[in-house]
C-alpha cells in the first residue's frame, strides 16, 4: 500500500521535481502551492495522509499558520517543515508546534525520503513492523540488503549505508541475477526513461556498486559490451 503525503510548496520547479521523485519512490503525493489550498484539501481528505510536508514561506498563509489549522482538524497529525528559514527561532517555533522534523533547504532528496520513511515507520503497529522487516531484507549471495534502513551488510565488516538510488539499483540487479540486463531496461525501470545523460549516471552508480561488492566472494557485476550487464551471484539460483 502506498503511503500518502500532502506536500505544500509554492516554488513551482522545486515542487514539481520533489513531487515526481517522491512518487518515483512509491509515495502518493498531493502537491499544493498555497496554504489555503493545503488546508482545504486536508479538511476533505485528512484521514488519507500519513504525513504533511510544509514550506514556511507561502504566498498567503505562512507554513506555521497552515500547521496550526491542520492540527485543529487533527491533533495527532504527523508533519514536517521543509524550508529555507534556517534561523533558530523558526526551528524552535516549528518544533514547538509539534513538527516531527525541520529540514532546511537546500536538502538532499534521498535524505528526505529516508526521513519520511522513518517517520511513517513509527506509525505502523508493532506486529506489522515485524512482517515488513522480514520482507525488506534481501539475501544477495553472501551479502544482505536491508531496504528499510538502506544498509548493505558484508561479512566481517560494518554495514554500509547506501543511497536510495544505490539500493534500488542493487535490488533490481538482484531480481535479474545471472542473466543479461540491457542498459535501456535498467534506465527505464529505475530512472523512468532512457537517454545519454541518465546513461552516464547509471555508469557512475555501477562503478560505486562494484567498489562495494569487491569484498564479496560470490557477487559481482560484469559488463556485456554494447548491451548491458550481468549481475553474477555464483552458486545461487535466480530468485
Amino acid at each position: 500500500m502506498k503511503r500518502k503525503l500532502l506536500y505544500v510548496e509554492d516554488e513551482t520547479d522545486l515542487g514539481n521535481v520533489t513531487r515526481q521523485y517522491l512518487e518515483l519512490m512509491d509515495f502518493s503525493v498531493d502537491w499544493c502551492c498555497s496554504g489555503t489550498e493545503a488546508i482545504n484539501l486536508y479538511q476533505k481528505n485528512h484521514a488519507d495522509y500519513n504525513l504533511v510536508i510544509i514550506d514556511i514561506q507561502l504566498p498567503d498563509i505562512d507554513g506555521f499558520g497552515v500547521a496550526g489549522k491542520i492540527r485543529e482538524r487533527n491533533p495527532d497529525v504527523y508533519f514536517l517543515f521543509l524550508t529555507a528559514r534556517k534561523e533558530k527561532p523558526d526551528r524552535v517555533k516549528g518544533l514547538t508546534l509539534g513538527a516531527v522534523d525541520y529540514i532546511c533547504k537546500p536538502f538532499d532528496i534521498d535524505e528526505l525520503v529516508l526521513r519520511i520513511r522513518n517517520i511513517i515507520w513509527h506509525q505502523i503497529p508493532q506486529a506489522q513492523r515485524q512482517k515488513e522487516l522480514v520482507s525488506n531484507v534481501l539475501n544477495i549471495g553472501d551479502l544482505r540488503l536491508n531496504k528499510n534502513l538502506l544498509e548493505l551488510s558484508i561479512p566481517g565488516q560494518i554495514p554500509i549505508t547506501l543511497t536510495q538510488r544505490e539500493a534500488e539499483l542493487l535490488e533490481y540487479l538482484n531480481k535479474n541475477r545471472n542473466i543479461i540486463i540491457r542498459r535501456e531496461e535498467i534506465l527505464v525501470q529505475i530512472w523512468g526513461e532512457s537517454d545519454y545523460f541518465l546513461g552516464r549516471s547509471l555508469d557512475v552508480f555501477i562503478v560505486r556498486l562494484r567498489k562495494l561488492l569487491a569484498v564479496s566472494s560470490n557477487v559481482k557485476i560484469n559488463n556485456v559490451y554494447g548491451v548491458g550487464f550481468i549481475f553474477s551471484v555464483a552458486g545461487m539460483e535466480k530468485l
